[in-house]
């Protein structure tokens, strides 16, 4: 949550805001709904406190009253930097969008970069990074070596120890300052600056300062395009970055139907195998080597996903 957005401006509906999540983590969801409508009451203009209510509403089985606060949400915050629209969707009052606000992702990850890498990695066994990794250097008839790696969505860079000594150069890409700021500490990166990739190509739309086209022979992007549901417009990106040649590896959680995306209660997409591989093709990009695996925890459950390494024709 962005500080402007922490307070209310009301000294009393912010207390009361804070009575109400002591509530709801005590697992008295009706009666924090309760509270956080009072505090509405004296602040009815503050996004924040209407998403809040959402939430409390919807668990404590709600749904309607969810759906009514998260409509005031999206009548407040037109950049829905809060995700409204995401859970509209999974609670079927929205059509399926095809991607998340930029604000939202980039608001998320700002808020998280501090505890990234603790969150994910120790507490949800987080290990993309590590399996991409070893995919890629057990793929055959690709290089042993490559002169320019875009590592796309690199967060705070925990692929890049993970490819760095095969590349001569190595550049990240973000959506997030946080996490850029995070990677740039580990001091793996060549060049990190801030990205887009929700938007279309030319590539100087999508990427801070652009970005020459066909420049790599190496793109990755480890535990990102869950945060995008229909993956045309970042394939294009892909397309256009990549040198004749040019290695692209990646996952995305596995969607484990015949076809399409879904949208998950996490707000992260699953994308199927057959969907992946229809846009690789049209993009001229062949599988050279593929695996499934469960790539982090979540909710006490393993989440699945799908590994490619894939190449561009010549």
């Amino acid at each position: 949550m962005l500080p402007s957005q922490l307070s209310s401006g009301d000294v009393i509906a912010d207390r009361r805001a804070d009575y109400a999540k002591m509530l709801a983590e005590s697992g008295e969801p009706a009666s924090a709904a309760e509270l956080m409508e009072q505090a509405l009451e004296l602040a009815p203009s503050w996004a924040a406190g209407w998403f809040n209510l959402a939430t409390y509403r919807e668990k404590a089985g709600n749904v309607q009253g969810a759906i009514e606060a998260l409509n005031e949400v999206l009548a407040l915050d037109e950049g829905d930097v809060f995700g409204a629209r995401l859970k509209l969707a999974v609670l079927g009052a929205a059509e399926l969008p095809e991607r998340p606000p930029s604000r939202y992702v980039e608001r998320l990850f700002d808020d998280y970069a501090d505890r990234f890498e603790t969150s994910l990695v120790e507490k949800l066994g987080y290990s993309v990074p590590q399996k991409l990794g070893a995919l890629i250097a057990e793929t055959a008839d690709i290089p042993a070596r490559f002169h320019l790696a875009v590592d796309l969505g690199c967060g705070t860079g925990l692929f890049g120890p993970e490819i760095r000594a095969r590349v001569d150069r190595l550049e990240g890409f973000d959506l997030s300052k946080g996490m850029l700021a995070k990677a740039e500490d580990k001091g793996v990166y060549d060049h990190l600056a801030q990205a887009d990739l929700s938007l279309a190509p030319p590539l100087s739309g999508a990427f801070d300062g652009g970005l020459a086209p066909a420049r790599a022979d190496l793109i990755t992007a480890a535990d990102v395009l869950m945060y995008l549901g229909n993956l045309q417009g970042v394939m294009a990106i892909v397309a256009e970055l990549a040198a004749p040649g040019a290695v692209f590896a990646f996952s995305v959680e596995d969607a484990q139907e015949a076809e399409g995306y879904l949208l998950r209660d996490s707000l992260r997409f699953a994308h199927s195998e057959a969907y992946v591989r229809a846009l690789l093709a049209a993009h001229g990009f062949v599988v050279h080597n593929l695996a499934r695996s469960a790539i982090r925890m979540d909710g006490g459950k393993p989440v699945h996903g799908i590994l490619f390494v894939t190449r561009k024709s010549p």
